[in-house]
């Protein structure tokens, strides 16, 4: 039975991905700080589930989780866990920032090294890093830490693949680039997009297709397809000022 990791599976695209994991046959191991949704979603599953809660906001609890799977045979490893924190970056806490940093960026990169190692060893194994369209963009106003995690995620999923087909691996490595999605992660980051997000369930399997088929970046919707394609021939500064002009309708109301 094949066996695959879901880090941030407590809601959202990280629980749609176990689920759709589990519909396909693999042993799904989840993991989240949350244990009641953990254990809930387990509820569902047909196949065997195995939950660890973890903080991945804490290198130390990344190296333990490793740890803890790394002789369960984990053929898919999905680095979903991460968040979003809005506002001018003179305001927003520092503190906050910095763990977003963590899990966002600092944890994803930990487990594509450890996991990416084992994968080249056994010359097979898949890596989906969750990204966001975010990371296709030259820069983000207002949510400018989370943009540029978001574009390290990018930039090194890309270089790893480069690198994994240099050497003629079959691991391969993957990055989900979607735009808004219908999650939690609007409360998390405390703002509400303008434009209508697509389904959790229609993104999991998109990315989930992209990621057996081998492809490097994922983006699952026309649209964000076409808007990712614009970006890159448009003036930087041009995109940025709509890209803050976008970020500033996001913002709730905080009274």
């Amino acid at each position: 039975m094949r066996t695959a990791l879901v880090t941030g599976a407590s809601s959202g695209i990280g629980a749609e991905i176990a689920r759709r994991l589990d519909s396909l046959g693999f042993n799904v191991i989840i993991t989240a700080r949350r244990a009641d949704r953990l254990e809930a979603l387990a509820s569902e599953l047909k196949n065997k589930t195995t939950i660890i809660t973890a903080d991945l906001s804490d290198r130390e609890e990344c190296y333990r989780l490793y740890g803890e799977v790394k002789d369960m045979g984990v053929s898919v490893v999905v680095n979903n866990a991460g968040f979003g924190l809005l506002g001018n970056f003179d305001d927003t806490d520092l503190e906050r920032e910095l763990s977003m940093l963590d899990v966002n960026c600092a944890a994803v990169h930990i487990f594509s090294k450890l996991f990416i190692r084992d994968f080249i060893r056994r010359d097979r194994g898949y890596i989906l890093n969750v990204g966001s369209s975010a990371g296709l963009m030259p820069g983000g106003p207002l949510m400018a830490s989370y943009y540029a995690s978001k574009a390290y995620v990018v930039s090194l999923t890309q270089s790893i693949a480069e690198e994994l087909r240099a050497r003629g691996s079959k691991a391969s490595i993957s990055v989900l680039c979607p735009g808004p999605v219908e999650t939690e992660f609007n409360d998390v980051a405390n703002c509400s997009f303008a434009i209508k997000g697509i389904s959790a369930e229609f993104c999991a399997e998109y990315a989930l297709k992209g990621l057996f088929a081998r492809r490097t970046v994922i983006v699952p919707s026309a649209g964000m397809k076409l808007t990712a394609a614009a970006v890159r021939v448009a003036p930087r500064n041009i995109v940025l000022r709509t890209a803050r002009t976008m970020q500033s309708k996001k913002i709730k109301d905080r009274v």
